[in-house]
């Protein structure tokens, strides 16, 4: 079975954002990240090298995979910040068509700046995601692997 390669560890959330050139990008993200501490009641992660996570939840596929991932996540990247909805969106379309500008992947929400989208509905999306996890996955608070 092979193993995810993106963990979460003990880097420092603060460093990672400080390391963040754009400063918009950096307010937004910190936006975010108020918005996912506030839904979860978790601290930040780091998971990986860019991504920020609240909380966590176990998978088993049908395959035999298994593991576990951010319950809800953002990362500033180079050309927009995106925010992990870890159900995807096909339920969520009562939010989608008032959330604003936007584009999405299959779990990814790319936001090129947070004043192109509804902060209120973005918060809905955010929460309705999280409910939805935490009643279909096993969830609870990653522990940090010191290597």
């Amino acid at each position: 079975m092979t193993e995810n390669k993106t963990k979460p560890n003990a880097a420092s959330v603060d460093d990672f954002l400080a390391s963040i050139t754009d400063e918009k990008k950096r307010q937004d993200t910190r936006e975010i990240m108020g918005m996912m501490e506030e839904v979860t009641g978790s601290s930040p992660k780091m998971w990986g090298t860019s991504i920020i996570g609240y909380g966590a939840y176990r998978y088993h596929y049908r395959s035999g995979r298994q593991g576990e991932w951010a319950l809800v996540s953002v990362s500033p990247r180079a050309r927009n910040v995106t925010v992990y909805i870890m159900p995807g969106f096909s339920d969520f379309e009562h939010l989608m068509t008032k959330l604003g500008k936007y584009k999405t992947g299959r779990s990814c929400l790319y936001l090129n700046k947070l004043e192109d989208v509804d902060r209120e509905v973005l918060y809905e999306l955010i929460k309705g995601s999280v409910d939805y996890m935490k009643t279909k996955y096993e969830t609870f608070e990653p522990t940090v692997s010191v290597d």
